[in-house]
């Protein structure tokens, strides 16, 4: 029973971390090379004990690459980062030596799938797959090719990730040039010995600015600074990734990197992905030229000779039309949106829609004092344990994601995950609280189908691009008044008004063509990139703004130098309009009326998350909805016009 069965144990003092990093990274790289010598020395075995050695050093080579990869990004010291980078290339160094092992395949392949049940027959499925997809078959200086490259891009990931988590850049300004920002904002920014503020490309200073400040000058100067994080240095960076990859994909037999990337995705190939980016560029063209022209009109009331809208100055026209054309002030928004609040409420709210229950473990060892850790019980039996670490600091990961720390098995050891995000300390903007609800499906995802017994299949282990599905179609719960308002409370403890929310999910419709025009153009720089290489990545990256964007591009910035998912979802950045399409698929189940309809709602987690990757991602979809996934309720969403805009 897993009530016996106990949480990681991690350091209970900063000196202890280096240590115990390293013994734990060396003790599971140790275990993992003796299971696979152990699976070589020659004795007959039956096709589940072979699956059983391998799934053991899977654990054990999962459980080293998890927590160097999670304090790479997040551990405080420097000196542990450093050392964790260097575990995890190890790590990636001795995955590559087992998926080039032959003799470990030959014992893999000479396996009998007869007799097996379908949880074991898909692993062994999916394991000759991964060998085959990594060059087993190759030739020995095809092999020794494949290895030199799988662990020259394991240091280009890294470096590609470390100058964007350290480029952190900043413009000094004068205190008139705060003119719009909430008070709390201006409150913590004062003015320096020189009487000027500083305001940096991290997060709760960059969003919050390129929305309220008045000043477009100064808000031109920080999205500058903001857009050209990791530039140079990362434009060479990728230049050699993307050589390395379409190099590895050849040898591989494929007709490049994304006809590789795609061949294990629901997508299938590289041509669908062109496909799918001109189906959603002309879906979304209508609306996106619709919301562009609005907000241009209202620039120009501004700036009459205004002819488009750039990177500067979108988020800040988005905020006016939304405050003037919809009675929605994010500032007034904003003072609900309590962080505290919104975190208790966040849980709150998933632990009645999953039927989970969160118990803060106030002794837990963390990395950092911000750091806070939760135990997640079902039906009083211990099932994992989260940590949430949300407010930026020096050399930590600059985005918003979920970590894996410990891959669940069943029996053996519990799932448990860390949520990094980069939220103010005070009041939320209401983006931000989407965007906590978004990444916590992917916690609450690797929690309840952390309860496998193949570690191949434990968590958020489906097709990549079904992964932002679930977390996706959480968002729907930040915007639901009803549930809104058991945690989004002022200072005086006075519930957000209903009107008001209604209000703002008015606007939400307003810009939704902007964002998916946005999004495509993302995923073409993503895709196109990797397909044709070029030797000029920002004149092709301006062009592919210009085709699909309906905003300009902004002059002299270079954006593909810190787009950070070119590192972990390659040439796949699709991912997010797919999952989007079939968020709103899942989404068309629920009852707006009652979002937390048990019958609905458990269905969807036995069905959908408990899995985690043991079915394909359309056989989860289908098991939920009764039906395939469909486009429809997605092409409904972008089509409805918001009400409330005015045009001339």
């Amino acid at each position: 029973m897993t009530e016996s069965i106990a949480p990681l144990t991690l350091p209970a003092d900063a000196p202890g971390w280096h240590d115990w990093l390293a013994g734990r990274v060396d003790g599971h790289l140790a275990t993992a090379q003796e299971i696979l010598d152990r699976l070589k020395d020659g004795t007959v075995r039956s096709t589940d004990e072979v699956l059983t050695l391998w799934n053991d050093a899977d654990i054990a080579l999962r459980g080293a690459d998890s927590v160097a990869g999670l304090l790479n990004e997040v551990h405080p010291d420097e000196a542990v980062r450093s050392l964790a980078e260097d575990r995890a290339q190890q790590v990636a160094k001795a995955l590559t030596e087992r998926d080039l092992d032959p003799e470990l395949y030959d014992v893999l392949a000479a396996t009998e799938e007869t007799g097996l049940d379908a949880d074991a027959a898909r692993l062994r499925e999916h394991v000759l797959r991964d060998f085959r997809r990594a060059g087993v078959d190759r030739t020995e200086a095809e092999s020794e090719r494949l290895r030199e490259i799988s662990e020259r891009l394991t240091v280009l990931d890294q470096d590609f990730a470390r100058v964007i988590r350290d480029d952190v850049r900043s413009i000094r300004v004068a205190p008139d040039a705060l003119g719009g920002l909430p008070a709390d904002f201006i409150e913590g920014h004062p003015v320096d010995a020189d009487g000027l503020v500083t305001i940096t490309t991290d997060y709760p200073d960059y969003m919050p600015f390129r929305t309220f400040a008045r000043d477009a000058t100064a808000r031109r100067e920080l999205t500058l600074e903001f857009l050209n994080r990791g530039w140079p240095v990362n434009d060479a960076v990728l230049h050699e990734m993307f050589d390395l990859r379409d190099e590895k994909a050849r040898l591989l037999g494929y007709d490049g990197w994304p006809a590789y990337d795609a061949d294990v995705k629901m997508v299938g190939t590289s041509t669908a992905i062109a496909e799918f980016i001109e189906r959603l560029a002309d879906a979304a063209e209508p609306s996106g030229r619709r919301d562009r022209d609005v907000l241009l009109e209202r620039r120009r009331q501004d700036e009459p000779a205004a002819t488009a809208l750039d990177a500067s100055n979108l988020s800040y026209y988005s905020e006016l039309v939304r405050r003037e054309n919809f009675d929605v002030d994010a500032q007034e928004v904003r003072r609900y949106f309590d962080f505290g609040r919104v975190r208790r409420g966040l849980l709150d709210v998933t632990s009645r829609l999953f039927g989970v229950e969160y118990r803060e473990v106030v002794d837990a060892p963390v990395w950092h004092e911000d750091v806070t850790a939760y135990d997640v019980l079902a039906d009083g039996e211990l099932k994992g344990r989260i940590y949430l670490d949300l407010h930026p600091r020096e050399g930590k990961f600059k985005h918003a994601a979920q970590f894996d720390l410990v891959a669940g098995i069943a029996g053996r050891q519990l799932p448990e995950g860390v949520l990094v995000c980069n939220f103010p300390r005070g009041l939320m903007e209401h983006g931000n609280v989407v965007t906590l609800f978004h990444e916590f499906g992917h916690l609450v995802h690797h929690i309840l189908g952390g309860q496998q017994r193949w570690a191949r299949f434990s968590g958020v282990a489906t097709e990549w691009d079904f992964v932002e599905a679930p977390s996706q179609m959480l968002e729907e719960w930040a915007w639901d008044a009803d549930i809104l308002q058991t945690f989004a409370v002022d200072a005086d403890g006075t519930p957000i008004p209903r009107d008001l929310v209604d209000r703002m999910s008015a606007a939400k419709d307003f810009g939704k063509g902007l964002f998916v025009r946005n999004q495509v153009f993302y995923t073409a720089v993503s895709y196109e990139l990797h397909r044709d290489r070029p030797a000029d990545l920002t004149a092709r990256v301006r062009d592919l703004q210009g085709v699909y964007d309906v905003t300009e591009y902004l002059d002299d910035t270079h954006f593909h130098a810190s787009f950070g998912h070119l590192a972990g979802y390659t040439s796949a950045y699709y991912t997010y309009l797919w999952s989007l399409v079939i968020a709103k698929d899942l989404f068309s189940a629920f009852d707006p009326a009652d979002l937390f309809d048990p019958a609905v709602a458990h269905r969807y987690r036995d069905r959908v998350l408990a899995p985690g990757g043991s079915k394909d991602a359309a056989e989860l979809v289908s098991d939920f909805l009764g039906r395939p996934f469909a486009f429809d309720a997605f092409a409904a969403w972008l089509d409805r016009e918001p009400v409330g805009v005015t045009r001339s």
